[in-house]
Order: structure tokens, then sequence, then C-alpha cells
């Protein structure tokens, strides 16, 4: 009772006394049951209502209230602003402390030191900025504060730093520095008399030269002398490039090695006898060689037969040399073509063969007059060019294609002598280009793995043909109805693909048998289309039927490898194959059964027997031979039926 009566006491002395009014009546114990006031209680923190209640009657006022942080206080009441914690400490220095930060906050003998990501090349251009200009990006990044220290040569600079500094700009202050230097200096030389006009130091420094004011005269035409001086210049400048490149000074020149280069009539040598035409539609394989050319010191690379007729033979060699040898007669080389400084890699014939094309591993391409052995011009773009063709159109015979070491294939106006046009899509060096579609379209492989056919003009790639289980091709030829490619791909076979348009690959057909891998053997077809044939790596020439697919026969023909291979475009069972060891042969099959039809004499049907000391034994039809009991001939080294206009032979190889 006696809490109660305190309770009771306290709240009567708390309570504040009411006014009283007429309709009021006092309050009684016995009116109303007795109530207990208790403070009440709150578990928030006690906040500054002075502060509050100044924010309240004026928001702007608040914003400019900083109140100071105890930096030991782990509980702050008020939530404040980012300047407010991260203000510097008032009040008086701490005494066991430098710049009254405590020693337990210090890490760094000046202070308290945070630890900030920044690449040492920032940091670099940063400092020197500052340490030349006077300004430097603000380190702590904070938004409204990107630079610091002097703000005026910020804004004439315009925030350039020490690193960035354009290169114009650069050259406009180091001439302005080097003339106010050379002033300094002049003023310093001269002494203090050279800004009054009546001192010998004022006329020094003032003073104009002879050609003050006058205009350079350009000179429009050399005189004979400077043109003279310019061409050796120019000549020598030449010399050297080619000397620093490993290219020797080649001369340009062509030997004739036949009795004579026009006939009692006039007529040219490379003209094709009027009676060379084709006897039969149907090829025969080849059995054995029958003839060699040897002229090149060194590995012939490629062969090609003259246009239609094949009466002539061109070799490019590794020995610099390109010659042209005699089918039909002699035998003999006819002519030699020097020029290149390095091994010859391919050459192509126009279509009247009159002009024949030459590139080399000197970076040139050589235009030759078949007749004359001149050169006609010459094509580079500083890459070796490994396969050249002319456009197989007659009103196209200007234009020259040339896949080179760099990716590239370049077109040339040889008229013009200028590049037309430049396909680039390749990942590898070029090896092949053929013409297909009636030649509006070429298909070109390369070291890439990869087939790429384009429309001829446009460098876009219509069609690409790359599969992971493709091998490099270095070597494709067209078939002889131009509705197959047959392409020598490095995994020792030979794949056909078609050139419609979606350009597949025929599945049915696979030519293998051959080893050919890390050679770029030619691959080629008869001129019938029964027969396809190829090169290989052991010097032997493989022959295949195309129907079948099956190996046909394989002669023995190089001691190296056998690189190139030609069928005659007339006489359907001469083949000409060329290897690594210098050597040029020429293969012969001859029919059992009277295949050869022709009224022409018999060296002009068989010179190389006839070189050979060759004898023909003419017997009458239908009687065999040998008779029976006649004893063969010993140094025999083979024998052939052959059936002549009117009457029968034996024709004996001897010794």
């Amino acid at each position: 009772m006696d809490l109660i009566q305190n309770y009771q006491e306290n709240s009567e002395e708390s309570s504040p006394e009411r006014p009283s009014g007429s309709g009021s009546q006092p309050s009684s114990p016995d009116s109303s049951p007795m109530r207990l006031e208790l403070p009440s209680k709150s578990c928030a923190p006690q906040v500054d209502d002075a502060v509050v209640a100044l924010g309240v009657a004026d928001p702007n006022l608040s914003r400019n209230i900083e109140k100071p942080i105890d930096p030991v206080q782990h509980l702050v009441s008020f939530n404040p602003t980012f300047d407010q914690l991260w203000a510097p400490i008032y009040g008086p220095s701490h005494p066991y402390a430098k710049d009254g930060v405590a020693e337990g906050m210090r890490n760094h003998k000046l202070g308290f030191v945070e630890n900030a990501s920044i690449e040492p090349f920032l940091f670099d251009e940063q400092y020197n900025t500052f340490h030349k200009y006077g300004y430097a990006a603000d380190p702590s990044g904070y938004v409204g504060s990107e630079y610091i220290g002097d703000l005026d040569a910020l804004q004439k600079n315009s925030g350039l730093s020490v690193y960035n500094i354009p290169t114009t700009e650069q050259k406009k202050r180091r001439k302005t520095e080097l003339q106010k230097n050379e002033e300094e200096g002049e003023k310093e030389d001269l002494g203090p008399e050279v800004d009054n006009p009546e001192t010998q130091e004022w006329l020094l420094k003032n003073r104009k030269s002879p050609w003050a004011g006058k205009k350079d005269e350009v000179q429009t035409e050399l005189t004979e002398e400077q043109k003279k001086y310019a061409e050796e210049h120019a000549q020598k400048k030449a010399a050297a490039e080619r000397e620093k490149s490993g290219i020797t000074d080649v001369t340009e020149k062509s030997t004739f090695h036949g009795k004579e280069e026009r006939d009692y009539q006039g007529r040219s040598w490379i003209l094709p006898p009027k009676d060379a035409k084709a006897t039969n539609d149907h090829c025969y394989i080849p059995k054995r060689w029958v003839h060699t050319w040897s002229g090149h010191t060194k590995g012939v690379a490629a062969i090609r037969f003259f246009p239609k007729h094949g009466h002539l033979l061109l070799s490019a060699g590794m020995d610099t040399k390109v010659k042209i040898w005699d089918v039909f007669n002699s035998g003999k080389c006819m002519r030699t073509y020097m020029g290149h400084a390095k091994a010859v890699r391919d050459i192509t014939f126009s279509n009247d063969g009159t002009k024949f094309l030459s590139a080399g591993y000197d970076k040139n391409i050589k235009l030759w007059d078949t007749e004359t052995g001149k050169v006609i011009s010459t094509f580079s773009t500083g890459k070796i060019p490994y396969v050249v063709k002319l456009n197989p159109d007659e009103d196209k015979q200007n234009v020259l294609l040339a896949g080179m070491s760099d990716k590239k294939i370049v077109q040339w106006d040889m008229n013009s002598g200028e590049i037309t046009q430049e396909y680039d899509q390749h990942l590898g060096a070029v090896n092949t280009i053929t013409f297909v579609d009636n030649n509006r379209r070429f298909v070109t492989s390369s070291d890439d793995k990869s087939l790429r056919v384009w429309e001829f003009g446009i460098p876009v790639v219509i069609k690409y043909i790359s599969e992971p289980h493709m091998h490099s091709m270095p070597s494709i030829s067209l078939h002889p109805n131009g509705n197959w490619l047959a392409a020598q791909s490095l995994d020792n076979q030979i794949l056909i693909y078609s050139t419609r348009e979606r350009f597949q690959l025929n599945k049915k057909k696979r030519f293998a048998g051959h080893i050919v891998a890390g050679y770029a053997c030619q691959v080629n077809f008869s001129p019938d289309g029964r027969f396809v044939m190829s090169g290989d790596g052991e010097g032997k020439c493989w022959f295949w039927d195309w129907k079948s697919c099956k190996v046909f026969r394989t002669l023995k023909c190089h001691e190296g490898v056998c690189i190139g291979c030609e069928w005659h475009p007339l006489e359907q069972s001469k083949v000409a194959t060329c290897g690594w060891d210098g050597m040029i042969k020429y293969c012969l099959g001859i029919d059992l059964y009277g295949g050869w039809q022709s009224s022409r004499s018999l060296r002009q049907l068989f010179p190389v027997y006839v070189e050979k000391k060759a004898v023909l034994l003419s017997i009458p039809n239908g009687e065999q031979w040998p008779k029976k009991g006649q004893r063969s001939f010993r140094n025999a080294l083979d024998y052939r039926l052959v059936n002549l206009t009117g009457y029968a032979a034996v024709l004996i190889l001897m010794t």
C-alpha cells in the first residue's frame, strides 16, 4: 500500500493542474479506479533532437552541418555523410602519434597508407604529368574531383598527359623551344645592345640572305646529262636491291641449236608439219620408252607439248633454263631460253604457241617469244609465283593469272602491264589454277588443303571445298569432256570432282596405288579420256582405266621422282615424262594388230627408231614372221608388227 501511495503522490506532483470549468466535475477516487503511470522505455539509441529539429526546420541547413566523429567510437547515433566519415581528425594532436594518427593505425612512417590497384604505366603517366604540368588525375576517383592540382594548366593543355601529346603538338613545342633557345643564345652572344637599331649587333641579327624573297624555279625538263645520271643511278639502285635480296643480274638471251630458223620457203621452225593430224581417236597405253632427251643439268620441273599439234616439247629446268625440243623429226633441242636467276617453276603456252610464259623462283614471270627467244615483258609482285595460266579464250589471251606464295592470285593485263584484279581468300600458297565452265570460272588449290571456285574477274569465292580428311592438292587436270576434275591428293590417291554447279566429290571414282606423298606429281588424261596417268615418287608412270578405276600399266621411267607427264595431243600412243634426274623420256606404244594406218614415210612415223638403227623388213601380207626355223636377230631389242599402206612390215630395234 505504501508503494501504491508513493506512485500516486508522484503522479499528482507530476500531473499539471487542469483548469476547472462550469461543466467539469472534479475527479474523485470513488468515481474511477486507480491507474499506474510507468515511464516508457525503448531499445533504440538516443538521437540528438536538436539536429533533427534543425534538419526538419531547414533542410538546406542540415546539409552544411558536419558533426565531427570520434575515430575510436564504435557506434554512430546518426547517419553521417561521406565527407564526415573521411574528414580529418579534429582537436589537439595526439601526444604519442605524429600527424594525429595513433600508433595502432599507422602502417607507414608518414601515417596510414591504403593500398590501391593501379597499373605501373598509369601511375608513371600521372606522376610525370603532375611534376611537369602541375595537374594529374585524382587517384581517389570520386565523382566531382576528376583532376587535382593546377586546373588552369589543365584547361590550357586540354587535359593532355606527358604520354599522349599529339605528334604535331610535340613538333610545334620542340620548334618553339629551339627558336627560344636560339634567340636567347643570339642575345647572349650579341650583347645587350642587340635591340638598338643603331648598333652593329642589331644589323647582324636582322640581316637577310641574298636569296631572301626569291621563289624557287620549277624545272620542267631534265637536260641530257641529268637524264643520263638519273638512269645510271636507277640501275645502280636496282642492282644493289637485287644483290641484297640474293638475286644476281641475269642477261636475258636465247640460243638457237637448229640448222636454220627458216626453210627455203621462208617458213619458221615453229610451224607444225602440214600433215600433222590425228590418225585415230582411240588411244593406246605406251609399252616402253624409246627416246631420251638429256640437256638439263638439273631436274626438270614441267613439260608442255605445243598446242594442238605437239611437234615441239617445252621443258622447264631447275638449272634456270627453258628448252624446246623437236619431237617429229630430229628429236634434238631447238632453242634454249635463258633469263631466270633461279629454278623455273612452271611454264604454259599461249593458244597459238607463238608465246609462252615461265615462272621462276627468282620471283619473276616472263613472257617469251617462242620463235625469236626474246623476252616480251616481265611481271613481278615481289613474291614467288607457283603457277601461271593464260585465259583460254581467244579474245582474252592478254590476261595472265598467277598463283603466288603470299596466298594471292594476281591477274595482269599483259598489254598494259598493270594488275587488274587480286583474288585474296586462300590461307596458304596457291598451287594450281584450272579453268572450267567454258572459261567463265576457275578452280584453285592451295597449301591450306582446300579448293575454291571463283567467277573470272570477281574476287569472291562462289564455292569453298574443305573437309577435315582433305590433303593438299598440288596438281589438278581437267577431263577432255570438261565435266570432271582430277586432283592429285598428297595422301596417295587421285580424287575426282564434278565441274557442275555443286562441285561435288565423286566417291565412286578413286585412283590409288602410287606413292606421291610430298611430291607435286602431275596428273593428266589421255586425249580420248579413257585413261588417267600420273607420275610418282619412285620414278614410275602409272596408267588407270577411267571407267573401272583399275591400274592398267606402270612404266619405270626415271631414277628419281617422275614429276610430270604429258600425253601427245595427236599421236594417241605417245607419252612424254620428266623427272628430277634431268631426263625427259618419250614412251611409245604400237598396236600389234594394225592400229596404225598412215601414208607417211618411216622417218616421219618412227623418227626415234631410225635414229637408233632400226631395221625394216617387208613381208607379204598374211605371212607370219619369223618363219618356221628362221633364227631371230641376236642384237634385236624388240620388234613390232605394223601395217603400212600397201604392205606389211616388221620393225626391228637394234642395239
